[in-house]
């Protein structure tokens, strides 16, 4: 009897492990992903003795009261800002009509035209950066703002059209076909039903061009002039002789408003369907 109490006692933690295997993987992965963050969230509130944020020394919150304090380095964020705002709304417009189009329509060139949107995201951004630099430098056209907006834009696209395109191919037509059957107009059934079940599609493609046109180096740095310095730009440079605390205040900012919308759209989400 005692025999069987021992064995069954080290039977159970195996099987709690089978049990919960997956919440483990899943749990340490999550840890793995995040603890990154947190050594930039605390190194935020680090005061170097050098110019060097890598060994932790003092608390202090002066990054935090004065994240504008080191030169070009505010200046540098706006710009990426600002390109990142502007590919998202053209990605995201080009690519909600382009994933439409191949999921809803039949036209001449559509296995090719699916096959060159996913050729951005399989080609390495170093070929797609000096291709699209030798392009603008053989056109004659000046390095700039435009150019790394353009570079953006077409880096972008196919991440839209394949997030939109997945949500499109998923909808169910018999709703829109229902819209039609109540008499509602091609405009108020885009409006009224294929929009809104869309909309997390685009939302996703939106969010994740922006995440990327920000982040981006390697692309911005082929098709950038001499005087635009995106932020990826600055902290690349800045890495050379020192990356100063505001850096790790910028991220650990950005790291939480991108949360915040993660957040805000899963309660406006659950609260859409406990009142629908």
């Amino acid at each position: 009897m005692s025999t069987n109490r021992t064995t069954a006692r080290s039977i159970a933690p195996v099987r709690w492990l089978r049990r919960n295997a997956v919440v483990l993987v899943g749990t340490a992965s999550l840890v793995y992903l995040l603890l990154p963050n947190a050594v930039v969230m605390l190194f935020s509130f680090n005061k170097p003795a050098g110019r060097f944020n890598y060994e932790w020394r003092t608390f202090s919150t002066d990054a935090w009261t004065d994240p504008c304090g080191v030169a070009d380095m505010c200046p540098s964020l706006g710009l990426s800002l600002q390109v990142a705002l502007f590919a998202t709304l053209f990605a995201t417009a080009f690519g909600t009509f382009a994933a439409f189009a191949l999921a809803r329509y039949r036209f001449r060139g559509k296995g090719t035209g699916n096959a060159l949107i996913f050729l951005p995201m399989a080609m390495p951004e170093v070929v797609m950066g000096a291709s699209l630099g030798t392009l603008f430098l053989n056109t004659r056209v000046g390095f700039g703002f435009v150019t790394i907006l353009i570079a953006h834009i077409m880096f972008c696209l196919s991440f839209v059209v394949v997030a939109v395109k997945a949500r499109v191919m998923s909808m169910d037509p018999r709703l829109e076909e229902a819209a039609r059957d109540l008499y509602a107009g091609p405009v108020q059934t885009f409006w009224r039903v294929t929009l809104p079940l869309a909309a997390p599609g685009i939302a996703a493609g939106a969010m994740l061009s922006f995440a990327l046109s920000f982040d981006d180096f390697i692309i911005t740095q082929f098709n950038a002039g001499p005087s635009t310095l995106t932020f990826p730009m600055f902290v690349w440079g800045a890495a050379q002789r020192g990356v100063p605390v505001q850096v790790n205040v910028i991220g650990t900012a950005m790291f939480f408003i991108a949360v915040a919308i993660v957040l805000g759209g899963q309660i406006t989400a659950s609260r859409r369907r406990r009142n629908g």
